[in-house]
């Protein structure tokens, strides 16, 4: 961990990153937004701190993980308490070192998030070290990660448990809302051009990806019958993947209702293929967690002697299963997309707390880019909240914690990995979002007197 992250810092020891956002990326970037680059560098710091918590998850940083103060008690052989029936405690120390750096970010992120409070423009003097000072901030993460591992084990897991499963489901629904942002946006454009343009071909790709989009939903519902599931038994599997498929099947038929279609012209099947896909990836990762060796087959395997093995050779535990990498690829592109863009809706815009360019403040920034230099885009006002960037990055941090643990309880997980909490948490987040994306198409409907424009 020491010499990950002294690596990282030597990223971070250039003069510029002792001054403001832009001239990181001057260099490289030169009509570079300020809000952007200030943001992709945030992003870039939760990055660091995840790449460190995949390191730590490798068998040879866990076994000098046995130094801290800590980790599991030794027997009188000098090997750790290995009871029968229970998972080798050395191999739970890589998620306790998680717990501990996924709570320095989620500390450093919360205390910016209070620090930036009621920010209104770049002349505020708390802007500067928003946008600048990165040097001093990433020393400042480095010093609440050391402290991070010092903390005496005693309840601290098991109360941050907590923190990680409320995190963790808010940022699903924050990833739905994106969701159904970008699925609004896509077919908004493409029926634009098709508009515009006078062809088909954009009337055939929205088409095709509908298609392809449900069709995957119902391979998805398929596979989770065949592996999720027994005959006689998997009773919750089956309501649960059963459930959800109804839903799917009900919002869709709500999207394209005559009262739906004239009240919001752009809802479509498009969007409702979108979240159907969605959910059934939400319901795979419930399913995933399901402490059950029948029912769920990233569970680890079990000898005769009840040892819980992973690997063919039994060595030791295996963490990396299908769900958790699909799930960190989902975290960083939603990530990464938190950064980058602002909505085209403006109902977006004041959930997420972004809002567009006005034109002529972008007109002006146009005339800076060509110049050849970056440019403060914020004196006249921010164009996302600091604040709640900064704690949508406090649940980023906590959900990348859970999916990397395999949202594993220190309480339970002497008995078994996964846990009936996290299969709830999921499946919970799921229904919540369709019940959200059912609302953006009945809310002009039943609130006629407002703009849902």
């Amino acid at each position: 961990m020491g010499a990950c992250l002294g690596a990282c810092s030597l990223l971070s020891c250039a003069s510029c990153l002792c001054g403001s956002a832009p001239c990181i990326l001057c260099g490289c970037c030169p009509s570079s937004r300020n809000s952007t680059v200030t943001r992709l560098v945030f992003t870039t710091f939760l990055f660091l701190g995840v790449l460190v918590c995949v390191i730590m998850l490798s068998p040879g940083v866990e076994s000098q993980l046995y130094k801290l103060p800590w980790v599991c008690e030794e027997g009188a052989g000098g090997t750790s308490v290995i009871l029968q029936g229970h998972i080798d405690c050395g191999s739970l120390l890589g998620y306790r070192a998680v717990y501990r750096m996924c709570f320095a970010m989620a500390a450093f992120f919360f205390l910016f998030t209070l620090l930036m409070t009621c920010v209104r423009s770049s002349r505020d003097p708390r802007a500067a070290i928003q946008n600048g000072f990165w040097f001093f901030k990433f020393l400042v993460l480095v010093g609440i990660t050391v402290g991070a591992f010092y903390i005496p084990d005693g309840s601290f897991s098991n109360i941050w448990f907590y923190f990680g499963v409320v995190g963790s489901f808010f940022f699903i629904l924050i990833q739905l809302v994106l969701l159904i942002d970008f699925a609004h946006s896509w077919n908004q454009r493409w029926l634009g051009k098709a508009e515009e343009c006078d062809s088909r071909a954009w009337y055939a790709g929205l088409f095709f990806f509908t298609l392809l989009f449900y069709s995957l939903s119902i391979a998805a519902v398929a596979l989770l019958f065949i592996y999720y599931t027994q005959p006689d038994s998997c009773y919750e599997g089956k309501v649960f993947i059963g459930l959800n498929l109804t839903l799917c099947v009900c919002v869709s038929i709500a999207a394209v209702l005559p009262k739906v279609q004239d009240a919001q012209p752009n809802s479509g099947l498009l969007q409702a293929s979108v979240i159907t896909l969605y959910t059934m990836f939400v319901t795979w990762l419930a399913l995933s967690n399901v402490p059950d060796q029948k029912c769920n087959p990233h569970l680890p395997t079990r000898l005769s002697n009840e040892t819980v093995l992973a690997g063919p050779e039994g060595y030791e535990t295996q963490w990396w299963d299908a769900p958790s990498i699909v799930g960190l690829v989902v975290f960083i592109l939603c990530t990464l997309f938190i950064s980058l863009r602002s909505s085209d809706h403006r109902q977006v815009n004041s959930l997420m707390q972004t809002e567009e360019c006005p034109p002529i403040l972008e007109q002006q920034q146009q005339g800076v880019a060509c110049e050849g230099r970056a440019f403060d885009n914020e004196q006249d006002g921010v164009t996302y909240s600091y604040s709640f960037f900064h704690f949508c990055l406090v649940l980023a941090s906590l959900h990348i914690m859970m999916t990397l643990t395999n949202w594993y309880k220190p309480g339970e997980t002497r008995k078994m990995v996964s846990t009936w909490t996290a299969v709830w948490v999921k499946i919970c987040a799921s229904w919540a979002g369709l019940l959200l994306y059912l609302w953006t198409l009945v809310a002009p409907l039943l609130l006629p007197s407002r703009d849902f424009s």
